[in-house]
């Protein structure tokens, strides 16, 4: 079982490098806030599902409870920034340089 629990918490960790990985290199605010927002929920609860290999009942409830929280919280919070930036005008892409080829 740890060796279980020492998987998830690699995945936990490059899921979350990817995601800081994407905050930087995704041209926009929305695209930006996708990739941090899935990396964050993503890795947090590939950390959770692994301290439950303790088997204790105590880490296992907090676990369950830090996973239902980001489940509800993830995406109101997405949300909310989301809309933010297109209330400012912040939400699109900017433009390439068509001198550049990209």
């Amino acid at each position: 079982m740890a060796w279980v629990a020492d998987a998830l918490v690699v995945l936990g960790l490059v899921v979350m490098t990817l995601g800081v990985v994407g905050l930087f290199r995704m041209p926009g605010v929305l695209l930006q806030l996708h990739a941090a927002s899935k990396a964050v929920f993503l890795g947090v609860i590939a950390f959770c599902v692994a301290s439950t290999a303790t088997g204790d009942g105590q880490v296992i409830a907090r676990a369950a409870l830090i996973a239902a929280f980001l489940l509800l919280t993830t995406p109101v919070a997405a949300h909310a920034i989301a809309r933010a930036s297109h209330r400012t005008g912040h939400d699109r892409a900017p433009e390439r340089d068509a001198a550049s080829g990209d």
